[in-house]
């Protein structure tokens, strides 16, 4: 299959004030695109350039070559991550709202899970909210590591991402990591983990 470089679902400046204009275009624009680019030339006239980026992160070990799983890592959670975003944030369906409610008690209590999640990554990496074998599980990941790799410390199918890198936060924030995510969950595309959560009921 041709692997194509994902439009961003919303203008550079649509998550004002949380996550600013600047960052967003050199977040996606160079960062991304660079990452897209590397995984492409990586797998190129390879058996890989023939599936789909989803079998090719479930395929992932230790043993998978670093320009794979660095870049095709870098490429798959950044389009989770800019599509568990929208301006103004929207709401969890009935069905993911009952599911947070048995795993966590609470959306504060999931929240507060992956905030730690997040906070407690040592350098950089991302914060997923996941779901392992039909249920929800909050984990984090280094790097461009995420849960469908086997390297995971907890497999699964992720629904939704946030990356704690330094340069997703850093002009705004600058290291105030802790503020960075309390303002991205503001933001945060509940009713598209929702869709995802429903597709894997």
């Amino acid at each position: 299959m041709a692997f194509e470089f994902p439009d961003l679902p919303y203008d550079f400046n649509a998550l004002e004030p949380h996550i600013d204009a600047q960052t967003m275009e050199i977040h996606y624009d160079r960062h991304h695109r660079t990452y897209y680019n590397n995984f492409v030339g990586a797998v190129k006239d390879t058996p890989l350039a023939d599936q789909s980026l989803e079998d090719i992160m479930g395929d992932v070990s230790s043993d998978s070559a670093p320009a794979v799983r660095n870049n095709g890592g870098g490429l798959y959670n950044h389009i989770l991550y800019w599509n568990s975003m929208c301006a103004g944030g929207s709401s969890a369906s009935d069905a993911l709202s009952s599911a947070i409610n048995d795993t966590f008690g609470s959306q504060e209590e999931l929240q507060k899970q992956m905030t730690q999640a997040g906070l407690t990554r040592f350098g950089s990496g991302f914060a997923w909210l996941i779901v392992q074998d039909g249920k929800l599980v909050v984990t984090s990941t280094p790097n461009q590591d995420n849960p469908l790799m086997s390297v995971a410390d907890q497999q699964g199918t992720p629904i939704l991402a946030l990356d704690v890198w330094e340069h997703a936060y850093y002009l705004k924030y600058q290291n105030k990591r802790p503020e960075y995510i309390e303002q991205w969950f503001e933001v945060v595309d509940w009713a598209k983990v929702s869709s995802r959560y429903s597709s894997l009921a």
